[in-house]
């Protein structure tokens, strides 16, 4: 193989790295986005959420 094969075969690879990368900071910010939301709503219902999960009895 040549050393231009070599070059444009970890440039290929590099952009590809770069690209995972890019596609998992986007989840990241978007897992990070849905628990803030959830943390406002606990903020706001905990109490009624915190009910929702207490069992009949006291139990």
């Amino acid at each position: 193989m040549t050393q231009e094969h070599h070059s444009a075969q970890r440039r290929e690879e590099t952009q590809a790295q770069e690209q995972e990368t890019t596609a998992a900071a986007g989840q990241d910010a978007g897992v990070d986005d849905l628990l803030d939301e959830i943390d406002g709503v606990l903020e706001q219902n905990a109490e009624e959420f915190v009910r929702g999960f207490i069992q009949k009895g006291g139990q």
